[in-house]
């Protein structure tokens, strides 16, 4: 698929997900559409699957008779195969095609009268379907629950069944005329255009947008630093992983990971997480994604792993309970992170998680990198006890979505190849401004990684510091301390200054004995007062 049809499916998907913007906010009828494309890619999918199990039979899935003994016959050997090899199942009459025909009123319904293209109830049942036809299995937690964010009782579609009705038939019909080439096993077509959408909805959803999204230039930049060493991964996990969408930009930037691992507080932004997964081809063994608060009830403690990513939400709350100072993760550095920022308690979380030949790369806020007391303590333990930080990387302000504030990202290793240095890049002045929001370009991400890399000195860019520079400094690790971005200003000649205003005196003297002649023509005052 060429870039230009890229782009074209693109604003097809935002066109018809527009069909939904009148009805409600963008985080609402985020969930509403992705779900639909979700179920339509389990739909082509299965379809495909089972008309590879049928080619010997030269028969189509969606021709099968379900009402036959024959075809009921078939149905239940597919589905055996279906949810072993996929995970999930779909009769021939629960495919999305199916129901995109009916609600668009041409599926021949054998006279059913009036009524006949209502699809809301059927609609309901064939997405609990997906779900129960899991039950028992070893996909089973990555397929509960999943559509439950998508009420289609919700008075947000109309008013009336009928305005329901007809809101989401037609929003089927538009998704039924897309080509999601899933033929084409090299074009991850559909897994592009959800990441567009979800970075759109992020777009537009302000604030909330940290919620779920890390804009994809972070994400590049995060998954580039953990496996330029390394591209090969067991594992890679993100204690805060929203939709995914970091995970999945590692796995896209390593030769190959084993097995993708995260935690999510929010429920409506674990199941976007899932599907995104699925949707990008992950299968349900290779990865594990739980719901639950990762400070405070950790599902994955047990493992360490190879690859850790985050973009944690900035300064959030936590409890900062005293209970915790008996947990692992916390106990050695003697100090919990504050209650009101968060943000050392998730990196100490991830340094306990962290393999002793891992690398770690966090998104944090500027703070971390100077505030005092009880943080100030954990970033001291972390430089002189642990030496497991490696760098300091200055992003520019007004990267993120609904906050303006600078960011900076943290390199940990435990078993780094410098331990007598940590390497600063100050990339707060590599960007293009785009409308109201600064970008980084690949540009400015290769810089940054080559840079990482080199781990060499460059004028007002990146400086290697030595830990004795670092404990003189109270270990402050403000950049500007450590990379001198002072630009001189030229030096002003002020002869040529005092010679330019004399000139302009002269010249306004001259132009007042142009413009008094003039008033003395005219007998009037002139507008200024004049010397005798």
């Amino acid at each position: 698929m060429s870039e230009e049809q890229r782009r074209q499916l693109q604003q097809q998907l935002w066109n018809i997900a527009n069909t939904l913007r009148g009805k409600m906010g963008a985080d609402e009828f985020r969930d509403y559409i992705l779900g639909f494309i979700f179920y339509k890619y389990l739909s082509e999918k299965i379809q495909r699957f089972a008309d590879g199990e049928l080619a010997q039979e030269n028969l189509k899935f969606a021709e099968i008779n379900e009402a036959t003994t024959k075809g009921k016959e078939y149905i239940a050997a597919l589905e055996d195969a279906a949810i072993g090899e996929l995970g999930y199942f779909l009769k021939p009459s629960e495919l999305f095609h199916a129901v995109a025909m009916k609600g668009s009123n041409q599926l021949d319904t054998n006279g059913a009268g009036e009524g006949h293209n209502f699809i809301l109830a059927d609609l309901t049942r064939i997405l609990k379907n997906i779900e129960q036809s899991t039950l028992g299995t070893d996909s089973a937690d990555d397929f509960v629950n999943l559509f439950e964010d998508l009420d289609l009782t919700s008075s947000k579609l109309g008013k009336t069944e009928k305005e329901k009705n007809e809101l989401v038939a037609k929003v089927l019909v538009h998704l039924d005329k897309i080509d999601f080439n899933l033929s084409d096993a090299t074009a991850d077509v559909l897994g592009d255009a959800y990441e567009y959408l979800i970075g759109e909805f992020a777009s537009g959803a302000g604030k909330k947008a940290g919620e779920f999204y890390t804009p994809q230039p972070v994400s590049t930049l995060l998954a580039k630093l953990v496996t330029s060493n390394h591209r090969a991964l067991k594992s890679v996990y993100d204690p805060t992983c929203g939709s995914g969408s970091l995970l999945l930009r590692v796995k896209r930037e390593a030769v190959s990971v084993d097995k993708i691992y995260g935690q999510e507080l929010n429920r409506t932004t674990y199941n976007l997480a899932r599907m995104n997964m699925i949707l990008h081809d992950v299968h349900f063994a290779d990865f594990d994604i739980r719901q639950e608060d990762t400070l405070e009830h950790p599902q994955h403690k047990d493992l360490r792993f190879d690859a850790i990513v985050a973009n944690p939400p900035f300064s959030a709350h936590w409890s900062a309970s005293q209970l915790l100072m008996s947990d692992d993760r916390f106990s050695v550095y003697g100090r919990l992170a504050p209650a009101t920022k968060a943000d050392m308690a998730f990196v100490q979380h991830m340094v306990y998680q962290l393999a002793d030949e891992g690398i770690m790369a966090v998104v944090l806020p500027h703070g971390v990198l100077f505030r005092g007391a009880a943080e100030g303590h954990i970033r001291q333990y972390l430089i002189e006890q642990m030496n497991c930080l490696d760098a300091v990387i200055g992003l520019p302000a007004n990267i993120f979505y609904g906050t303006s504030i600078p960011t900076c990202v943290l390199v940990f290793k435990k078993c780094r190849k410098n331990p007598d240095d940590i390497l600063f890049i100050d990339a707060s002045q590599h960007f293009d401004k785009v409308k109201t929001q600064n970008v980084i370009r690949p540009e400015h991400i290769n810089k940054i990684v080559e840079s990482y890399k080199a781990r060499g000195n460059e004028d007002k860019y990146s400086y290697v510091a030595s830990l004795n520079e670092i404990k003189a400094n109270d270990y402050n690790l403000n950049i500007p301390r450590y990379v001198d971005t002072f630009e001189a200003e030229d030096a002003i000649d002020l002869n040529a200054i005092s010679a330019q205003l004399i000139a302009l005196d002269k010249a306004s003297h001259a132009t007042d004995a142009t413009i008094a002649a003039f008033c003395k023509e005219l007998d009037i005052a002139p507008p200024f007062a004049t010397t005798s």
